[in-house]
Parts: C-alpha cells; sequence; structure tokens
C-alpha cells in the first residue's frame, strides 16, 4: 500500500478510528440485531482500507433491482467513481450514519460520481423505501433481501454499514467498515477522482 497523500492525511484527521490493514467485523450486541436476529448483522468500528491500484483486482459487478423497481448496474457507471453503501432499517449505526450520507451526496458532482445504496436484509421493498425517504436518501438503493451483494462486492463489505468507493474502472479503491462521515467518504472519493485526472 502506499504512504497516504495529504487528501488521505485530512481523512486520517477526522475519521475516528484508521487502520490501513483489513478488517473483518465484529458482532454486535445493539437492539437492532435482535429486532432481526435472522439478519447477520455484524458491526464495524469506521476503519479505512485503501487499496493501491495494483491490488484492486477485477471490476466489481454489482447489479440488481432498486427499491423504486428500476434496475442498477455497476456496468453502466465505468467511467465514473462510485461509491456503494450498505444499509438496513434495523441497523442503528447506518441512522447515524445517514445524515453524512445525505450531505455527502449534496457535494458529488453527478457527471463525475454515482451513490448507490444495497438495502442489505431488509424485510421487505415497502420498508426500504420508507426508511430511505425518512433518511433523505435520494439515490438509488438495491433491493438484497437474500444478501448476495456481498459476493457482488467481492467479500469486502463485511458490516453493516459499509461502503466501498469504487475507481473509475469499477474497481474496490477504498471500504470503511462501519459507519462513516461525510469528510471521510468525501476524501476518499477525491482521492479515486484524482487518479483519472
Amino acid at each position: 500500500m502506499t504512504a497516504l497523500r495529504p487528501t488521505r492525511r485530512a481523512v486520517v484527521a477526522t475519521a475516528s478510528t484508521l487502520s490501513v490493514a483489513a478488517i473483518t467485523g465484529c458482532s454486535a450486541d445493539s437492539g437492532a440485531s435482535e429486532a432481526a436476529p435472522d439478519a447477520g448483522y455484524r458491526a464495524g468500528d469506521g476503519s479505512v482500507t485503501l487499496f493501491d491500484t495494483d491490488e484492486r483486482g477485477e471490476p466489481v459487478e454489482l447489479a440488481g433491482d432498486t427499491l423504486d423497481g428500476e434496475t442498477w448496474d455497476s456496468a453502466d457507471h465505468r467511467g465514473k467513481v462510485v461509491v456503494v453503501n450498505v444499509w438496513a432499517s434495523w441497523c442503528g449505526p447506518c441512522a447515524k450514519e445517514a445524515p453524512h450520507l445525505v450531505e455527502l451526496n449534496k457535494e458529488l458532482n453527478e457527471k463525475e460520481v454515482e451513490l448507490v445504496g444495497i438495502n442489505y436484509r431488509e424485510s421487505s421493498v415497502a420498508t426500504g423505501r420508507s426508511q430511505a425517504r425518512t433518511w433523505g436518501f435520494t439515490w438509488p438503493s438495491i433491493y438484497d433481501k437474500s444478501g448476495s451483494t456481498a459476493i457482488d462486492m467481492q467479500g469486502k463489505m463485511t458490516t453493516q454499514p459499509s461502503t466501498a468507493v469504487l475507481d473509475r474502472e469499477g474497481r474496490i479503491a477504498a471500504v470503511v467498515l462501519g459507519a462513516t462521515t461525510q469528510s471521510t467518504l468525501q476524501g476518499l472519493v477525491e482521492d479515486a477522482l484524482a487518479e483519472g485526472a
């Protein structure tokens, strides 16, 4: 992994906990897991893993039906930086993270960056759609009741919430395991955009 550039140093300063090592989630004891005991809930600590360009492997192949009845396919967004966020209504840390995602979305240049959610192991599309509206999510979210998107995301998003930043080729450039902030994600997005400049 490469040394952190100035933008990444800013990310380090704003992130509550930063680790450049791969992190595995730990079991949560929050009420959210009790509300959905079969959901496979795992909490992260907000740690960030950065992947150098030669460590990124193949592009992500993420596709599915959204909460609004459309389809979304990562292949259609090559050339853009894509931010993928895993969330669920039953996930307490997701609720805390939600305002940060809304603020991030306001700052994104839609020509350069795409934000997409994965509504993970939600009980129904209606529940996911209602929660997305409550939190102010205006971007598409793929409905994933089975949890199969964990495979699509190459096994790197192991907690709820978690967020990945895909480079312009669709490869995973960074992953945050656990709730994150607008400023942390903004820094990661800026780094990914700079790679293609």
